[in-house]
């Protein structure tokens, strides 16, 4: 069944790139809702923000969403993997600025809080984008793929020249908690010179290696207190994409593998799904499909304890 979460939760911190202060509060939405931004902080127009694959302006660094009238949400990624990996289909999320607070730089504590508040059945079906033919985007020498699977599975693999990096892949179904249990507590990274350079441009105002993100300098991990995981980066980005394909409006069944694919390629990704003729077709989930769906199986016990 759809879901939504029992009781509003607010989150307060600031923006990675701008670093201005915000607080977010996730609050309980009826069946077939779907995920809405609401900037608080505009008394004006349209203040209603759709958290939809069509409603990206596209970045390299973040997720932002705008609507048709230019207002905007950016950084909306962790959140949105959090969401989708407790399995919350429905919510309206109200924001007093433009800018998510990144907290920790993971989605630990959002699901967290999700988990205290607790998670509440609705009277209708979820409904999921189930992925029929295989599609794929190419910029550079970064590929992203959907093809057709009966549960959502990432794989990515990443590859950098710092030795503290290098390559690394990782493979994980998204059901049976597994979101919660291997990839929320992973944390967003950069290279020190990457921080020097955004900083210098006006990026990365609110970034801090010793709060909310991991920063590495050739063989070197600079941010105090090392990694929660060997392979910390690529279970972030492995989070990232799960937040972005989160924005298909509803859960997908397919399989997403990523090579050197950011924020950017996943939502050209999305984007080529649904403009390819009979490639996505929107399907009422039965007890046995929802059961392939992230969030399902999620246990707090297995929820790492870290925030």
């Amino acid at each position: 069944m759809q879901t939504t979460i029992k009781s509003p939760i607010s989150f307060g911190g600031k923006g990675l790139h701008s670093g201005a202060p915000a607080t977010v509060t996730i609050r309980p939405a009826s069946v077939h809702h779907g995920i809405w931004f609401s900037r608080t902080d505009v008394t004006e127009g349209d203040h209603l923000i759709p958290a939809r694959w069509d409603a990206v302006n596209r970045s390299p660094l973040c997720t932002k969403l705008e609507n048709a009238s230019g207002l905007s949400v950016s950084t909306v990624e962790h959140l949105m993997a959090a969401l989708a990996g407790c399995g919350i289909h429905n919510a309206l999320i109200e924001i007093d600025g433009p800018e998510v607070p990144i907290l920790d730089g993971s989605a630990v504590p959002f699901v967290r809080g999700f988990m205290q508040r607790g998670i509440r059945s609705l009277s209708e079906p979820v409904m999921a984008f189930e992925v029929l033919k295989t599609v794929t985007v190419t910029e550079g020498d970064a590929t992203a793929t959907l093809s057709p699977s009966d549960t959502l599975r990432i794989d990515f693999e990443i590859d950098f020249v710092d030795a503290a990096i290098g390559n690394q892949k990782k493979s994980l179904v998204m059901n049976n908690g597994s979101f919660a249990r291997e990839l929320c507590d992973s944390r967003t990274f950069c290279r020190q010179a990457d921080v020097d350079a955004m900083q210098a441009n006006g990026l990365a105002l609110g970034g801090n290696s010793g709060e909310n993100a991991v920063v590495f300098d050739g063989d070197r991990v600079v941010s105090p207190g090392g990694l929660r995981h060997a392979d910390e980066p690529v279970r972030h980005k492995m989070l990232d994409a799960l937040g972005d394909l989160a924005l298909a409006g509803a859960p997908l069944l397919g399989h997403y593998t990523g090579h050197r694919a950011g924020h950017s390629l996943t939502n050209k990704l999305l984007r080529k799904l649904f403009a390819t003729p009979g490639a996505v077709r929107l399907v009422e989930c039965n007890p046995f499909m929802a059961r392939r769906l992230p969030g399902y199986g999620l246990v707090w016990d297995e929820i790492p304890q870290v925030a």
